[in-house]
Protein backbone atom coordinates (compact mmCIF):
# COMPACT_ATOMS: atom_id res chain seq x y z
CA UNK A 1 0.00 0.00 0.00
CA UNK A 2 3.08 2.56 0.96
CA UNK A 3 5.06 1.49 -1.95
CA UNK A 4 2.35 1.94 -4.19
CA UNK A 5 0.82 5.29 -2.70
CA UNK A 6 4.27 6.89 -3.02
CA UNK A 7 4.53 5.61 -7.14
CA UNK A 8 1.48 7.05 -7.68
CA UNK A 9 2.75 10.43 -6.05
CA UNK A 10 5.31 10.08 -7.95
CA UNK A 11 4.42 9.05 -11.22
CA UNK A 12 2.14 12.43 -11.38
CA UNK A 13 5.40 14.48 -11.64
CA UNK A 14 8.03 12.23 -13.24
CA UNK A 15 7.27 9.35 -16.10
CA UNK A 16 10.89 7.60 -15.04
CA UNK A 17 9.25 4.73 -13.18
CA UNK A 18 12.78 3.17 -12.54
CA UNK A 19 13.68 6.79 -11.09
CA UNK A 20 10.55 6.63 -9.07
CA UNK A 21 11.19 3.10 -7.82
CA UNK A 22 15.18 3.80 -6.87
CA UNK A 23 13.32 6.64 -4.89
CA UNK A 24 11.06 4.08 -3.10
CA UNK A 25 13.69 1.56 -2.31
CA UNK A 26 15.71 4.31 -1.09
CA UNK A 27 13.44 5.34 1.23
CA UNK A 28 12.39 1.97 2.39
CA UNK A 29 15.95 0.83 2.82
CA UNK A 30 16.58 4.07 4.66
CA UNK A 31 13.39 3.76 7.21
CA UNK A 32 14.55 -0.19 7.66
CA UNK A 33 17.90 0.35 8.84
CA UNK A 34 18.54 -1.43 12.41
CA UNK A 35 19.50 1.28 14.67
CA UNK A 36 15.33 1.89 13.98
CA UNK A 37 13.33 0.68 16.25
CA UNK A 38 10.58 3.63 16.02
CA UNK A 39 11.28 5.60 12.80
CA UNK A 40 10.85 2.75 10.46
CA UNK A 41 8.34 2.24 7.79
CA UNK A 42 5.22 1.22 9.98
CA UNK A 43 5.58 5.06 11.52
CA UNK A 44 5.04 6.18 7.98
CA UNK A 45 2.18 3.86 8.00
CA UNK A 46 0.70 4.76 11.07
CA UNK A 47 0.83 8.56 9.75
CA UNK A 48 -0.89 7.76 6.51
CA UNK A 49 -3.51 6.05 8.27
CA UNK A 50 -4.26 8.93 10.48
CA UNK A 51 -3.96 11.52 7.76
CA UNK A 52 -7.03 9.39 5.89
CA UNK A 53 -8.96 11.47 8.86
CA UNK A 54 -8.20 14.90 7.70
CA UNK A 55 -7.48 14.67 4.03
CA UNK A 56 -10.33 16.72 3.45
CA UNK A 57 -9.02 19.98 5.36
CA UNK A 58 -5.28 19.72 3.76
CA UNK A 59 -4.60 22.72 1.37
CA UNK A 60 -1.99 20.85 -0.59
CA UNK A 61 -2.33 17.11 -0.34
CA UNK A 62 0.79 15.60 -2.53
CA UNK A 63 2.81 18.47 -0.83
CA UNK A 64 1.50 16.84 2.37
CA UNK A 65 2.31 13.26 1.36
CA UNK A 66 6.01 13.82 0.33
CA UNK A 67 6.93 15.57 3.35
CA UNK A 68 5.49 12.15 5.80
CA UNK A 69 7.55 10.12 3.31
CA UNK A 70 10.51 11.80 3.78
CA UNK A 71 10.63 13.43 7.32
CA UNK A 72 12.35 10.86 9.25
CA UNK A 73 14.40 9.84 5.94
CA UNK A 74 17.30 11.02 7.88
CA UNK A 75 17.41 9.61 11.06
CA UNK A 76 20.25 9.17 13.90
CA UNK A 77 20.14 9.02 17.49
CA UNK A 78 23.55 11.07 17.86
CA UNK A 79 22.75 14.07 15.22
CA UNK A 80 20.62 17.50 15.52
CA UNK A 81 20.17 17.98 11.70
CA UNK A 82 18.17 15.19 10.96
CA UNK A 83 15.22 17.09 9.90
CA UNK A 84 17.35 19.69 7.68
CA UNK A 85 19.23 16.86 5.97
CA UNK A 86 16.26 14.44 5.35
CA UNK A 87 14.67 17.75 3.70
CA UNK A 88 18.05 17.88 1.57
CA UNK A 89 17.74 14.77 0.75
CA UNK A 90 13.93 15.33 -0.79
CA UNK A 91 15.47 18.18 -2.52
CA UNK A 92 17.64 16.56 -3.91
CA UNK A 93 15.59 13.39 -5.35
CA UNK A 94 12.74 15.74 -6.58
CA UNK A 95 14.57 18.09 -8.24
CA UNK A 96 14.70 15.86 -10.38
CA UNK A 97 10.85 15.30 -11.31
CA UNK A 98 8.51 18.78 -12.22
CA UNK A 99 7.00 18.92 -8.19
CA UNK A 100 7.10 22.49 -8.08
CA UNK A 101 6.40 22.74 -4.16
CA UNK A 102 9.95 21.63 -3.11
CA UNK A 103 10.37 24.85 -0.99
CA UNK A 104 7.18 24.31 0.94
CA UNK A 105 7.50 20.82 1.43
CA UNK A 106 11.23 21.52 2.66
CA UNK A 107 9.61 23.74 5.38
CA UNK A 108 7.05 21.08 6.74
CA UNK A 109 9.94 18.89 7.07
CA UNK A 110 12.09 20.83 8.87
CA UNK A 111 9.02 22.17 11.30
CA UNK A 112 9.27 18.36 12.51
CA UNK A 113 12.37 19.63 14.54
CA UNK A 114 10.73 21.41 16.84
CA UNK A 115 6.91 21.29 16.39
CA UNK A 116 5.81 24.47 16.96
CA UNK A 117 2.39 25.79 16.17
CA UNK A 118 2.22 27.04 12.75
CA UNK A 119 0.07 29.45 10.55
CA UNK A 120 0.50 27.26 8.17
CA UNK A 121 -2.65 24.87 8.26
CA UNK A 122 -0.50 22.15 6.82
CA UNK A 123 1.90 22.04 8.98
CA UNK A 124 -0.28 21.68 11.76
CA UNK A 125 -1.69 18.29 10.48
CA UNK A 126 1.88 17.40 9.64
CA UNK A 127 2.83 17.47 13.27
CA UNK A 128 -0.31 16.35 14.80
CA UNK A 129 -0.73 12.75 12.81
CA UNK A 130 3.36 12.91 13.72
CA UNK A 131 2.46 12.85 17.18
CA UNK A 132 -0.62 10.68 16.90
CA UNK A 133 0.92 7.49 19.03
CA UNK A 134 1.94 9.89 22.09
CA UNK A 135 -2.43 9.46 22.04
CA UNK A 136 -2.64 5.87 20.96
CA UNK A 137 -3.63 3.12 24.17
CA UNK A 138 -1.52 2.24 26.86
CA UNK A 139 0.46 -0.88 25.98
CA UNK A 140 0.94 0.51 22.30
CA UNK A 141 2.37 3.81 24.26
CA UNK A 142 4.72 1.64 26.39
CA UNK A 143 5.57 -0.28 23.02
CA UNK A 144 6.61 3.04 21.31
CA UNK A 145 8.19 4.14 24.43
CA UNK A 146 10.16 1.23 24.89
CA UNK A 147 11.50 1.39 20.56
CA UNK A 148 12.73 4.81 21.29
CA UNK A 149 14.86 3.77 24.17
CA UNK A 150 16.25 1.22 21.61
CA UNK A 151 17.28 3.93 19.19
CA UNK A 152 18.68 5.83 21.68
CA UNK A 153 20.58 2.92 23.41
CA UNK A 154 24.32 4.31 22.54
CA UNK A 155 23.45 6.53 25.77
CA UNK A 156 23.60 5.08 29.44
CA UNK A 157 19.97 4.89 31.64
CA UNK A 158 21.13 8.52 33.32
CA UNK A 159 21.78 10.40 30.48
CA UNK A 160 18.71 8.94 28.63
CA UNK A 161 16.26 9.33 31.18
CA UNK A 162 17.85 13.26 31.63
CA UNK A 163 17.31 14.06 28.32
CA UNK A 164 14.20 11.78 28.10
CA UNK A 165 12.59 14.04 31.15
CA UNK A 166 13.25 17.17 29.65
CA UNK A 167 11.49 16.41 26.38
CA UNK A 168 8.49 14.94 28.25
CA UNK A 169 8.06 18.04 30.93
CA UNK A 170 8.16 20.60 27.35
CA UNK A 171 5.50 18.77 25.70
CA UNK A 172 3.56 18.21 28.95
CA UNK A 173 3.85 21.92 29.46
CA UNK A 174 2.32 22.89 25.70
CA UNK A 175 -1.14 24.54 26.20
CA UNK A 176 -2.56 21.54 23.73
CA UNK A 177 0.06 18.73 22.55
CA UNK A 178 -1.95 19.00 19.21
CA UNK A 179 -2.48 21.62 16.88
CA UNK A 180 -5.74 20.84 15.24
CA UNK A 181 -8.85 19.84 16.71
CA UNK A 182 -9.63 16.61 15.15
CA UNK A 183 -6.37 15.52 16.81
CA UNK A 184 -6.91 17.38 20.30
CA UNK A 185 -10.71 15.78 21.25
CA UNK A 186 -9.41 12.41 20.00
CA UNK A 187 -5.78 12.07 21.48
CA UNK A 188 -5.16 15.08 24.06
CA UNK A 189 -6.11 13.48 27.19
CA UNK A 190 -4.49 10.10 26.44
CA UNK A 191 -1.25 11.64 25.22
CA UNK A 192 -1.26 13.68 28.62
CA UNK A 193 -2.04 10.64 30.57
CA UNK A 194 1.17 8.64 28.50
CA UNK A 195 3.60 11.52 28.94
CA UNK A 196 2.85 11.20 32.49
CA UNK A 197 2.68 7.87 33.49
CA UNK A 198 6.11 7.66 31.62
CA UNK A 199 7.78 10.63 33.15
CA UNK A 200 6.57 9.44 36.67
CA UNK A 201 8.19 5.76 35.72
CA UNK A 202 11.65 7.78 34.60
Amino acid sequence: MMKEKFLNLMSTYSDDEAYNVECWEEIAQNYSSNSRYYHTLDHIEHMLKELNKVETEVNNLDTLLFSIFYHDSIYSATKSDNEHRSAVLFQKRIAKTSFKNIKECMAQIEATKEHKLSENKDINILLDVDLTILGQGTETYKKYAEQIRKEYQIYPDFMYRKGRKQVLKSILELDTIYKTNVFIKEYETQARENLSTELKEL
